[in-house]
């Protein structure tokens, strides 16, 4: 982004403004200690508004006018630029004279700027500089004496409007700077996110937790109603919609951008997209919410991959977003395209170490267990063959065949260890049962599984995803916290939600200490963050041991065509 302007040094303006003063009448200068109390009071504020509502003020208290206004000209580049003014800012001493502010703008484009009087004197512009940049004017009507503005009037505004051009610089500059901070600050969290871990196990490609963080992150950012994550769709060329942060439910969630829409190929193409109306823009080739306002959309891309997409919209009637937000919004996808990629390599590198393990404790059982369990059975048979008591003979028989099963199991275990992690399974079903399975080998025991009603069926791929990877989450929540030693598993495509919706209800219930008072509870919130992004909710309560010890989570969304 280009550095700011630098900003007129003060001494070399007051220079200018004393030489401009040299020679002016006695009026004039019996004014200058107004003037300078004027200059003083400006100062700088938390924002420009704040300023330019100081300057409106100071003016018209100067000259004693009854009405004043500035309008902010759109910075160069802006997508609104040349559309009429970016601000407004109005100051009357009455509420006729307030309503009547926009005139004066009018009347500064009609005649242009600095404005010579009125035909009577009523009217005085000026413009407001930073710089070398024109970015407003000041317009001041009706004195309240009833005289005309005077030549020593005009001088005061010129001079008070060179001194809010200083204030107005540093407040800009300053603006400018919290700002790329909150972006670099914002940058650096979803990245400490997306590679702890904390952001789910798939956030590149699939419905992990990491678009989630991004698409509230960059709706708090950009200051707007709304925040999406867009990913590659299989096999149809656009781009889903994986994760939406906003107040409401928005309905975003699960469609799709088509590849027909122009806004598809040039945002693949690594190009961000601006968007005044998203009901209207032919860009977007599709139906969008009422709702939103201007639209920005930036490409996830790391050198020539492009992993998807950020947009950010802001409410109907809501101010565009500047050259220096695109640009600000622009960097943030590039630092989170690369977080992204970071953190596949991660899980990728993470993959690889266990099957390293897999394999080496494959090695382990063959070479240490079978040959011991040989060696073992080896020595029963010899025993056997010198025993003379048939009883013993048959109790060393027994033990022998246990022997051979038990070697037979464990060949069976370093079979299944040398082969590569199956893939998904296809259907609900699959993926579930999966993620049951591998849930057996940090917990020591098999969690039982129950499916109720056409499950493959009744439950769309949008929601599905959403289920397995709250499976996954409340899994792994109770072998690292609950110490069960039983958990009982349903996933229910019969259910019901509290007003009668037809949903597929998920429980996850088990024996262990339960939730602690005062306890972490983010892998619960992020539960109930995927149920509410559906329309749906979570909850907890007591489980499966002696008088309700445990916990029971319950998960559920509505079932497609119901609010899903």
């Amino acid at each position: 982004m280009a550095a700011a302007a630098p900003s007129p040094d003060p001494l070399d303006v007051a220079a200018e403004a004393t030489r401009g003063l040299r020679g002016l009448s006695t009026e004039l200068t019996a004014r200058l200690p107004r003037l300078l109390e004027a200059m003083r009071a400006l100062g700088t504020g938390p924002d420009a508004h704040t300023v330019l509502d100081r300057i409106v003020r100071t003016a018209a208290e100067l000259v004693g006018a009854r009405r004043a206004a500035i309008g902010v000209h759109h910075a160069e580049g802006d997508a609104a630029a040349g559309q009429g003014l970016a601000d407004v800012v109005t100051y009357g001493e009455t509420e006729a004279d307030r309503e009547g502010c926009a005139e004066l703008l009018a009347e500064a484009r009609r005649t242009g700027v600095p404005s010579a009087a009125g035909p009577q004197g009523s009217y005085l512009a000026v413009p407001l500089r930073v710089g070398e940049e024109t970015f407003g004017t000041l317009c001041l009507a009706g004195k309240r004496d009833g005289g005309p503005f005077t030549e020593s009037d005009r001088h005061l505004v010129e001079v008070l409007a060179t001194e809010a051009g200083i204030a107005i610089g540093h407040t800009r500059v300053q603006g400018a700077t919290r700002q790329r901070e909150r972006w670099i600050e914002g940058a650096v969290a979803v990245t400490q996110a997306l590679l702890s871990g904390g952001a789910g196990d798939s956030a590149v490609g699939g419905m992990g937790g990491g678009p989630s963080v991004v698409a509230e992150k960059v709706r708090e950012l950009a200051d707007a109603a709304v925040g999406i994550v867009l990913l590659p769709e299989d096999g149809g060329g656009g781009l889903k919609v994986a994760a939406v942060a906003a107040d409401e439910p928005s309905g975003l969630l699960g469609t799709v951008l088509p590849a027909r829409s122009p806004a598809v190929p040039r945002l693949l193409a690594g190009q961000p997209v601006l968007i005044e109306d998203p009901a209207a823009d032919p860009l977007l080739g599709t139906s969008a919410p009422g709702r939103y306002g201007p639209s920005l959309m930036v490409p996830l891309s790391s050198g020539d991959r492009v992993l998807g997409a950020l947009a950010t919209a802001r409410g109907r009637g809501g101010r565009p977003f500047t050259a220096s937000e695109r640009a600000l919004a622009a960097q943030f996808a590039a630092q989170v395209a690369i977080a992204l990629v970071l953190a596949e390599a991660q899980r990728d590198r993470e993959r690889l170490v266990v099957l390293e393990e897999r394999d080496r404790i494959a090695r382990d059982l063959h070479d240490l267990v079978v040959q011991r369990l040989f060696a073992a059975a080896m020595l029963l048979e010899s025993a056997e063959r010198r025993s003379d008591a048939p009883e013993v003979r048959a109790r060393i028989e027994r033990a022998v065949e246990e022997l051979g099963a038990t070697i037979q199991e464990v060949r069976t275990a370093i079979y299944a260890l040398q082969q590569a992690p199956p893939e998904t399974p296809a259907g609900l079903r699959g993926r579930v049962l999966r993620e049951v399975r591998a849930a057996a080998v940090p917990l020591g025991f098999q969690p039982s599984l129950t499916f109720v009603g056409p499950v493959d069926d009744q439950v769309g791929p949008m929601t599905g995803a959403h289920l397995v990877a709250a499976l996954r989450e409340a899994l792994s929540n109770a072998f690292r916290h609950a110490r069960a030693q039983r958990i009982e598993v349903v996933v229910d495509a019969t259910a019901r939600l509290a007003d009668g919706r037809p949903a597929v209800r998920l429980t996850v219930a088990d024996d262990g200490v339960g939730v602690p008072a005062g306890g972490r509870r983010s892998g619960l919130a992020n539960l109930a963050r995927r149920a509410e992004a559906l329309g749906g909710s979570s909850a907890f309560g007591p489980g499966l041991g002696e008088g309700g010890r445990g916990t029971a989570v319950t998960w559920e969304a509505p079932l497609p065509g119901e609010g899903a």
